[in-house]
């Protein structure tokens, strides 16, 4: 298990290597002069020289690498342009409430896709899996932005059960800071809900037609049993592969969902960086999610090894 999970943090450290050199490539590459922006409006040719001498921007473009990785690895991700304000600073505020929202979606999705899919697959063929595979159309379906707004119509405005927007953060007010983000939660989890579903479903249907389900049935064992924590104990390995590969679409759909609703998130910095080109922040945006995605994919493996151990046998066996 060991030579697995160095062999895993090795290709993840690679990853995280070629993911900087393409933000750092990317952000360059932005239409637009990164020292004009620092500079803002009015100046002179002398001025914004001078930035470019400050920044760096002047120098070679591996120069300006090597600088960039050390500063990021101290730390250091720069200032704002808009309000020079640490950017450092800025994400420790905004990511917790992203982390939170993402958090609280992925307990809505686990515990509907879950219940639903495998309800799907021991009802196979009836009204419960109909329905169940009508949901995951449908969250697979309908987009997030027309969620949210129904979702503020519906319980906002019609049935007044739920803020229709703001933030409260959780230690001014834990009970206003759940309620004001079980809408958000809820709109953002259903079609990550969905995706989990169909996969749950699909899994469970495997393994309640194989051997060693049957052998558990024919020796008596109660039906929940043999569902419980046989069947959907295997079934694990995929969902954990899933919830995985769909962190992207989360943080995708975390953007849309937090412009919706006004939370002053991850998401809302990310667009609001863009509409102003505030380059050091969207440079830090883009490589904290990243490093995000992989960290997480990095999880998954080791946990999947944990779950499956062919997976990490086999692994072993190729070294």
């Amino acid at each position: 298990m060991g030579w697995f999970i160095l062999r895993r943090t090795g290709a993840a450290l690679v990853v995280a290597l070629v993911a900087s050199v393409l933000v750092f490539l990317g952000v360059r590459a932005l239409p637009g002069d990164p020292a004009v922006a620092l500079a803002g409006e009015g100046t002179t040719p002398e001025l914004i020289a001078q930035i470019r001498h400050q920044y760096g921007l002047d120098r070679p473009l591996p120069v300006q690498y090597v600088d960039y990785v050390g500063q990021v690895l101290s730390g250091n991700f720069g200032r704002s342009t808009q309000d020079r304000l640490p950017v450092g600073q800025i994400l420790l505020d905004r990511l917790p409430i992203t982390l939170e929202l993402a958090a609280l979606a992925m307990v809505v999705a686990v515990l509907i896709g879950l219940v639903a899919g495998t309800i799907a697959a021991v009802r196979r063929g009836r009204a419960a899996d109909y329905v169940a595979t009508g949901f995951g159309l449908v969250g697979l379906s309908v987009p997030h932005f027309w969620l949210g707004l129904l979702a503020v119509l519906v319980f906002a405005v019609q049935l007044r059960a739920l803020p229709a927007s703001g933030y409260v953060p959780f230690g001014v007010d834990p009970a206003e800071n759940l309620r004001r983000m079980l809408l958000p939660a809820l709109v953002l989890g259903t079609g990550f809900a969905a995706v989990l579903m169909r996969q749950t479903r699909s899994a469970m249907l495997t393994q309640l037609s194989s051997d060693y389900v049957r052998t558990a049935r024919a020796k008596g064992l109660s039906g929940l049993r043999v569902i419980g924590v046989h069947a959907l104990r295997n079934s694990l390995t995929t969902v954990v592969t899933v919830l995985g590969l769909q962190l992207g679409a989360l943080i995708s759909g975390a953007v849309v969902t937090e412009q919706i609703f006004v939370i002053p998130g991850f998401g809302k910095l990310t667009v609001d960086a863009v509409l102003t080109r505030n380059y050091p922040v969207i440079q830090a945006v883009v490589l904290v999610t990243v490093v995000g995605y992989i960290v997480v994919n990095l999880l998954v493996d080791v946990t999947y090894g944990l779950l499956n151990p062919r997976v990490r046998l086999s692994g072993a066996s190729h070294d």
